[in-house]
């Protein structure tokens, strides 16, 4: 097996879905290939035909989020007509599963360079539309209805979690603003942004730069009196979720001899990967299980993780993980930018922006060797991939 690295990733600006977001009058498929160009332009150094596939995710693959939107987008970005692509769809792990799919081609040998990333217009195209459930998953009770809801899922969680209040899911959310606003100031976020015109009916032309969803100055106090829509006085808000967003992502990975062929730079290495199945009705434990089968495979343990990216879909979800490992709430190995409930979850892209941060953290901390990127998954799943630093200097930090 070959060494797999994770050359760079970037992304747009992450909007909010709906006919006043920004990315209102843009495609979907628009938001993916401004990224996959942002790639080949940083990296002139990698001959377009050198990309052996382009994997593309997205979870409603319809209208402009269709037509095996890997191939679509490859053609559109530019990329000859010789570079293969595909869609792939694993809900909102889809942009990660892009990447372990074709990473285990590079491993293999079936490739020495991919593209992979994932794109979700949920304005366009809200979770679920067009979708016709198989009536048996509720008539022969293999779900529990409340699995089609995430919100829902996530009130389930809270019951099964009763140490998970609705106040410390809330004094996590307004820390994920906090950290997030800070990392914006401070630029750690923002380089690996790709600027994407805009259209609008009233404003017209316009560039997007950032990310709409965060709201910087949120108080615990302001969330503690948000509706709480999925359950009366129940404890999941907008305020400690993710919102529903419109946004793109798209990473470069090679083979890592391949890589110092071209002069590409390795971001990180890819130490393995894993997914589990859970109850449908609490995917939110889904990262749990997913974790321990993978520090089974690579004989890790969660002392050795030096710093985490835990996707936001709910707090309740990253609180639960934390506790299962004995971490504490406000451990600063713990999404140390802000995640997804400040900046947003644009479902099947949300994979490489979390890879795309754990890689810009690596490079500014050679103390730390390993890092993990862990996401729950709708209908009732959790993936985890672990990462290398190759700027490791085998100092203080985690072992």
């Amino acid at each position: 097996m070959r060494t797999v690295a994770f050359v760079e990733g970037v992304r747009t600006p992450f909007g909010k879905a709906g006919d006043k977001g920004m990315y209102a009058g843009t495609r979907a498929d628009d938001l993916v290939v401004n990224a996959i160009r942002e790639l080949l332009r940083r990296h002139p150094e990698l001959p377009p035909e050198r990309v052996d596939e382009v994997a593309i995710a997205a979870t409603t693959q319809t209208g402009d989020q269709g037509l095996t939107i890997g191939r679509t987008a490859a053609l559109l970005a530019g990329l000859p007509k010789s570079v293969p692509g595909f869609a792939i769809d694993r809900m909102c792990a889809g942009a990660m599963t892009a990447v372990t799919t074709a990473a285990s081609g590079i491993g293999f040998g079936a490739y020495d360079i991919a593209i992979a990333g994932g794109v979700e217009h949920m304005g366009r195209h809200p979770m679920g539309e067009g979708v016709d459930p198989n009536p048996r998953i509720i008539a022969d009770k293999l779900v529990d209805p409340t699995a089609l809801v995430m919100g829902q899922t996530a009130e389930n969680l809270h019951d099964r979690f009763p140490a998970i209040t609705k106040q410390r899911t809330d004094a996590y959310a307004a820390r994920s603003q906090e950290r997030y606003a800070e990392a914006v100031k401070t630029g750690k976020i923002g380089p690996e942004l790709v600027p994407v015109a805009t259209r609008s009916k009233e404003l017209g032309w316009g560039l997007a730069t950032e990310d709409e969803p965060p709201r910087p100055g949120t108080t615990v106090e302001q969330l503690a009196n948000l509706k709480t829509p999925f359950r009366p006085f129940g404890r999941v808000t907008a305020g400690n979720a993710a919102g529903l967003n419109d946004g793109a992502t798209a990473s470069i990975l090679a083979d890592e001899e391949t890589a110092r062929e071209l002069g590409l730079p390795v971001a990180m290495r890819l130490v393995g990967y894993s997914f589990a199945g859970v109850e449908p009705e609490v995917m939110g434990i889904g990262p749990v299980p997913a974790t321990e089968k993978l520090f089974k495979r690579t004989g890790l343990t969660i002392d050795d993780i030096g710093l985490f990216e835990i996707n936001e879909a709910f707090a309740v979800q990253v609180l639960a993980f934390l506790d299962h490992f004995g971490i504490d709430d406000e451990d600063p190995r713990v999404n140390q930018w802000g995640g997804a409930i400040a900046c947003g979850h644009p479902l099947a892209s949300s994979g490489v922006r979390l890879m795309t941060q754990l890689a810009r953290q690596f490079a500014e901390r050679p103390d730390v060797r390993y890092g993990m990127t862990t996401m729950c998954i709708g209908i009732g799943m959790g993936g985890t991939v672990i990462w290398e630093n190759p700027a490791y200097n085998g100092l203080q930090g985690a072992k």
